[in-house]
């Protein structure tokens, strides 16, 4: 859980921004594509909420322009590494951190497999304490976010869930996490050669038009120029 400790008139966070990070990337790829395609709304009290990551609004004010180029959409200040910038929210914008609740999305971070998502090492032996407490922390928030009496689409998502996060947590069998995909990203460079390819076709098509138009006319006047040329000379 996230640990809040005061110090003078300041609250120290010991939430993980780097597990919420990941935790809040799984979410988006592995569930709400399927979450936004029943077109079901997350209720603020499930945990996966966006309203249950501390760091939320920080990262989304967060600017990545460029390879080495980040900027702080509070004051506008520019960094060239991600982990400049967290130490500049840390100290410059906590304040604007809502401590209130104690929401940190990375205390989910067993259940959502986050040690896979951030390449850790995984262990070469599995330990099955550990694998049922977070198997029991998944099927935790599959009830609480999608409970089956909620309708069809809550249980095809409690389904999936499920099978998507929590199937995995075993140390039997060779189950893996994320067996349902992932959000299919439309690649912006397809985009981008798709929309140059139409433009290009239509700039080809309407020049052999245009051409083929030119050459129609030419040969019409040329007909006219020798018909005239025909004509028998008076007697």
């Amino acid at each position: 859980m996230t640990n809040l400790v005061e110090t003078g008139d300041t609250v120290e966070v010991h939430c993980s921004r780097e597990r919420s990070r990941a935790a809040w990337k799984i979410i988006e790829e592995y569930l709400t594509p399927f979450v936004e395609k029943e077109q079901y709304h997350i209720s603020s009290r499930c945990r996966l909420h966006s309203d249950n990551d501390l760091y939320r609004d920080q990262e989304q004010h967060k600017i990545h322009i460029d390879v080495n180029e980040w900027k702080c959409g509070y004051c506008r200040k520019s960094f060239y590494e991600e982990k400049y910038i967290d130490k500049h929210f840390d100290h410059r914008h906590r304040n604007l951190l809502n401590v209130s609740h104690g929401k940190c999305l990375a205390d989910v971070c067993g259940a959502l497999h986050c040690d896979l998502e951030m390449g850790m090492p995984q262990k070469t032996k599995c330990n099955p304490a550990a694998a049922a407490r977070n198997k029991h922390l998944c099927e935790s928030l599959a009830d609480s976010c999608f409970p089956v009496s909620e309708g069809p689409s809550a249980s095809r998502l409690h389904e999936l869930f499920l099978r998507q996060f929590c199937d995995a947590h075993t140390c039997t069998g060779n189950r893996k996490p994320f067996s349902r995909g992932r959000k299919k990203r439309m690649n912006i460079l397809y985009v981008i050669v798709s929309i140059l390819t139409v433009l290009l076709l239509l700039f080809f098509y309407t020049f052999l038009y245009l051409y083929q138009r030119g050459l129609k006319t030419g040969t019409q006047n040329l007909r006219r120029v020798s018909q005239s040329g025909r004509k028998k000379k008076p007697s």
